[in-house]
């Protein structure tokens, strides 16, 4: 029975790769243990008393408001053909160009990630734009491929990310736990403008990252990435830089206010989001993209991924009270007290897990249900919560384009023409992969790459 924790949680990882529902299989495997642990005196029914607390405090939570908010902007930006335009344009300045294509996917991926902050949809939307492009200018399918998957990503650590907002929340409360274990009673906090601020560095470096590995390639290797056949004015097939700015400029401007706001402390995260939500709205409406079914669609859209989120929440929250119930906080404390090699070792089997783990588990989940678990014995063995925040947001990336289970390769699976194999796919991103865990290395050697900056600006 002392592994009783471990036993619950993976009954909740074999329930989930049966299909079912996450959020309910979280919260019904959680109840059948608390069941049984009464039934066998080993668990106290009184901490499910707390629940009732625990789901007003989310329903109430000033940060979780913003999620609607974000969901919103990014639907809203996706389905006005914003980004759609922009990757024309910027197509047609680089397109003649040696890997031009390529990189013009990064360039409005990026753009897209820090709009959207969600992984399904940028994926899903670069696939359906510019794979067809790509193929049809003579790109290898797998480089293509790979290209998406990866900038699709982005989306976990280009602020503003929903990801990041929804690992500060955990973070911030781990935080004071563990505080509170080492005997400090005023505890200090992390916002979420901590973690945008430390995830820029590092996101930018990915993609600075991304560009050299494509230009690097098209230059040895013109067959993966040859440039487009060049097109003249005159039938509109090229674009100038006073187009680009054109489409680039707007959403620029606004991902430079709502993020602005947060890191300057002009606004909240949840004031920022609702100027994101209401700046997509008049974008959508000047670009003439703007209708009521649009309207419909995209706010049945921000329902659906609401309801998900917080659905999850409530399931993750009743997971913990019997988690907790068990003493599988304590059981994991002590586990990594008492592992050789100390916070090196835990942060290491805690990476490695977290990166399993993201092959049967998003990252909504996994936020709210094990980093609850690790991040307040981590805090307290002395890791600083934004390095931490960081690295598991960067793992969780990776673990997104890892094959034969990441998520970023069943989004573009989902849209990819049938001529594209899945080995293709698979093929395609394995250059991205070892980037992106060079990065996590980099930061783990270097953790002022994140958290240099909101030291320097926050003190």
């Amino acid at each position: 029975m002392e592994y009783m924790p471990f036993i619950m949680f993976a009954a909740v990882c074999a329930v989930l790769m049966l299909g079912y529902p996450v959020a309910f299989t979280l919260s019904g495997v959680a109840l059948m243990f608390a069941l049984l642990g009464t039934f066998t005196g080993q668990f106290d029914g009184a901490f499910l008393e707390a629940l009732p607390n625990r789901l007003f405090g989310i329903l109430g939570n000033q940060i979780l408001i913003a999620v609607p908010l974000f969901v919103f902007m990014g639907v809203m930006l996706e389905k006005s053909r914003i980004a759609e335009n922009l990757l024309n344009t910027m197509s047609g300045l680089f397109g003649n160009l040696r890997g031009g294509l390529a990189l013009s996917v990064i360039i409005v991926g990026m753009l897209l990630a820090a709009s959207t902050g969600i992984v399904g949809a940028t994926v899903v939307t670069m696939g359906l734009i510019s794979l067809p492009t790509m193929l049809k200018n003579g790109y290898n399918p797998s480089f293509a491929c790979g290209t998406i998957c990866a900038t699709g990503t982005l989306g976990q650590i280009i602020p503003p990310s929903m990801a990041l907002i929804l690992l500060a929340d955990v973070l911030s409360s781990s935080y004071q736990q563990a505080q509170l274990k080492m005997g400090i009673f005023s505890p200090e906090s992390i916002s979420v403008a901590d973690l945008f601020m430390g995830a820029l560095i590092p996101g930018l470096l990915l993609v600075l990252a991304y560009g050299v590995y494509v230009a690097l390639m098209a230059h040895l290797k013109p067959e993966l990435a040859p440039a487009a056949p060049a097109t003249n004015n005159d039938n509109g097939n090229t674009s100038t830089w006073s187009d680009a700015m054109k489409h680039m400029v707007p959403p620029l401007l606004l991902i430079v206010v709502v993020l602005g706001s947060i890191l300057t402390g002009v606004a909240t995260t949840t004031e920022a989001a609702s100027i994101g939500a209401l700046g997509a709205t008049l974008l959508a409406w000047w670009n003439k993209s703007l209708s009521m079914r649009q309207l419909k669609e995209t706010l049945d859209s921000t329902l659906n991924v609401t309801s998900m989120v917080f659905l999850i929440f409530f399931g993750a929250a009743i997971f913990s009270l019997v988690f907790r119930g068990y003493g599988g906080d304590e059981l994991v404390e002590e586990i990594f007290n008492n592992m050789p090699g100390g916070v090196f070792t835990a942060t290491l089997v805690v990476m490695v897990v977290i990166f399993l783990l993201g092959f049967i588990l998003d990252f909504i989940e996994i936020t709210f249900v094990v980093v609850p678990i690790i991040a307040p014995v981590l805090l307290a063995m002395g890791l600083d919560p934004v390095w931490l925040g960081i690295m598991i947001a960067i793992n969780l990336q990776t673990s997104f384009l890892t094959p034969p289970f990441g998520f970023a390769l069943f989004y573009l699976r989902g849209v990819a023409p049938k001529s594209i194999a899945t080995l293709d796919i698979y093929k395609g991103v394995m250059p991205f992969i070892v980037i992106q865990l060079a990065m996590l290395l980099l930061l783990a050697l270097w953790p002022a790459l994140a958290t240099w900056l909101p030291s320097y600006i926050y003190g």
